[in-house]
């Protein structure tokens, strides 16, 4: 009897001296907790004012992929207004006020689609810490080469329909220029923030940001075409302010 519990214990020490054949659980990630959101709101609209600049016309023979998703009609998307006279694709986020305030990441991730032959959407705003999800949807060879200047640069292909790759910044940037080397004429800009107060005008050239906790900030809004503007705000706890911007050309 004494050999037999011999024999099992120096098996079980020898198999703890071994290699074990199950994977250690990660140690957990420690994150920083979220400052408290606060009540206030920002909104408001951007409104152009002057002479539309007329859309340029995009060749699309070079890629019959390209050609067959819109007939032959593509046009440049760097100026959008409304009928209403409002300008779509203006980013819209507090440039000033935040410090020392830290606000963790989404966990789901930003999309950024190649769909016809085009980015979508063409302007959008990312956590830091976030994760972008970018994929390619159509039956042709896309690549994206993001041009940053403070995050690290990147220059990756995609040459099947439903291939994704994964990319995140760890610095804020507004804004980081995408493009397609292989097809020139695809374009679209994005945000990233350390914060999640950031909007992107769309029909009647409106935005909103909500949950800001209440103190005085500088809001930008940036156009790819007609540049920047600022407004001091200061909002108070359950309040709302009203800003518009206008754009002129």
């Amino acid at each position: 009897m004494r050999f037999v519990v011999a024999v099992v214990v120096a098996a079980l020490l020898a198999g703890g001296c071994g290699k074990s054949s199950e994977t250690p659980a990660p140690a957990p990630v420690a994150r920083v907790p979220s400052e408290p959101v606060g009540t206030g709101i920002m909104s408001g609209r951007v409104v152009f004012k002057g002479s539309v600049p007329p859309p340029s016309p995009i060749k699309l023979g070079a890629d019959p992929v390209c050609e067959a998703a819109h007939e032959g009609k593509l046009f440049t998307e760097d100026v959008l207004v409304n009928d209403d006279g409002t300008l779509r694709n203006v980013f819209v986020y507090i440039k000033q006020g935040l410090t020392g305030r830290k606000f963790s990441p989404p966990h789901e991730p930003v999309v950024l689609d190649q769909s016809g032959c085009l980015y979508h959407p063409h302007v959008q705003g990312i956590q830091v810490g976030q994760p972008l999800l970018i994929r390619n949807s159509d039956d042709t060879l896309h690549n994206i080469h993001a041009l940053t200047e403070k995050n690290d640069a990147f220059n990756l292909g995609q040459p099947m329909r439903g291939m994704e790759s994964r990319k995140m910044f760890t610095k804020p940037e507004v804004m980081i220029h995408f493009k397609c080397d292989v097809h020139p004429w695809m374009s679209c800009y994005l945000g990233v923030l350390d914060h999640p107060f950031f909007a992107v005008t769309g029909d009647g050239g409106t935005f909103a940001l909500t949950n800001v906790p209440a103190g005085d900030y500088i809001v930008e809004a940036w156009h790819e075409k007609f540049g920047t503007q600022t407004a001091n705000v200061h909002v108070d706890k359950d309040e709302t302010k009203t800003i518009d911007f206008t754009f002129t050309n």
